[in-house]
C-alpha cells in the first residue's frame, strides 16, 4: 500500500480557546479547510464563553519551548503563526524558536488576547509584552498582521515610537517585519480598507467589508489563513488576498450560537 502524501504542516502558537472563536482549536479548523495539518504549542487555558473572557491561565515559558521543538524536531514545518502570548518571557521563547528556525516562514498577529485590567503591575506586564513582541518578535516575522485601530491606540499611548515613519504601519516594517497586513486602515472619510506593505515601498489594498454585529475579532482568522496559504508554498501578495477572501467568507457566515458575540464559520470557507 502506497501512504499518501503529507500534506503541509503549520505550528500555532496560541491560547485555547474553549469557544472555538479564536486560537485553539480554530486555527486548526482554518488550516484543514486550506489543506494543511496543524500542530499547536499552548500558551494558555481560558475560562470563557461567547460572552466574553473569564480567566487567563499562561503556561510557563519552559512548558511552551517544550511542546514546540519537541514537535519542530520530530516533524518538517512549513510555517508557523504567533499569536496570544501572555508575558513578555513567553515572547522571548517564542522569539528564540523562530530564530532557531529561521528558515520557516512566521506569521504574527498582533491582537488583543488578555483581560483587560486597571491594576498597574498588570498594566506594566502587558506593556512588557508588547514591547518584547515588537522587539524580538516582529524583526523575523514574514507577514505581521494587525487591526489599524490597535496600531493607532498603540501610537497614541506611546507603545509604538514610528519615528521617521510615515505612519504606525510602516513603522511595522521599519521594526523588521517583512510584510505587513492592517486591517480597516482609512483611506478617506467612510473608507476603510485592507492594505499590504511590503518592501522597497510595496503596497497593495483590498476593499474593507465591515463585520456582522457582535462579531470577534477577524485578525486571527486572516492570520491563520495567511499561515497555511505560506505553508502551500505561495507569495506575497497572493497570500495576503486569499487569507482575505477566506477571512470574508468564514466572517459572512458567521453564526450566533450562544448570548454573545458572533464565531466566524470556518468550516465552510475555502481559500
Amino acid at each position: 500500500m502506497i501512504s499518501p502524501a503529507s500534506p503541509p504542516l503549520a505550528l500555532i502558537f496560541g491560547p485555547f480557546d474553549p469557544t472555538g472563536a479564536d486560537g485553539l482549536p480554530a486555527d486548526a479548523v482554518t488550516f484543514a479547510s486550506l489543506g494543511c495539518h496543524g500542530l499547536a504549542a499552548l500558551t494558555a487555558l481560558t475560562v470563557q464563553d461567547t460572552a466574553g473572557l473569564e480567566e487567563v491561565h499562561p503556561v510557563s515559558p519552559e512548558l511552551l519551548d517544550d511542546q514546540a521543538r519537541c514537535l519542530l524536531e520530530d516533524m518538517p514545518v512549513q510555517a508557523i503563526k504567533v499569536g496570544g502570548l501572555y508575558s513578555a518571557e513567553t515572547a522571548s521563547v517564542a522569539a528564540q524558536i523562530a530564530a532557531d528556525y529561521s528558515q520557516v516562514p512566521l506569521v504574527l498577529h498582533l491582537g488583543l488576547r488578555g483581560l483587560t485590567s486597571d491594576d498597574v503591575s498588570e498594566q506594566d506586564d502587558a506593556d512588557d509584552l508588547l514591547a518584547a513582541t515588537l522587539e524580538l518578535l516582529l524583526p523575523q516575522a514574514q507577514l505581521v498582521v494587525v487591526e489599524h485601530m490597535r496600531l493607532v491606540q498603540w501610537q497614541a499611548d506611546g507603545s509604538i515610537d514610528i519615528g521617521d515613519s510615515p505612519s504606525p504601519a510602516h513603522a511595522l516594517l521599519a521594526g523588521g517585519a517583512q510584510w505587513a497586513l492592517v486591517l480597516g486602515a482609512p483611506v478617506r472619510p467612510g473608507h476603510l480598507e485592507n492594505l499590504l506593505l511590503g518592501p522597497e515601498g510595496q503596497t497593495q489594498a483590498w476593499p474593507w467589508q465591515a463585520p456582522p454585529e457582535r462579531n470577534n475579532d477577524t485578525g486571527g482568522v486572516v492570520a491563520a489563513a495567511a499561515t497555511a496559504l505560506l505553508a502551500r508554498g505561495l507569495d506575497m501578495p497572493r497570500v495576503a488576498e486569499l487569507a482575505l477572501q477566506h477571512a470574508a467568507q468564514a466572517i459572512a457566515a458567521a453564526f450566533l450560537p450562544g448570548m454573545g458575540k458572533r464565531i466566524p464559520n470556518r468550516v465552510g470557507a475555502r481559500g
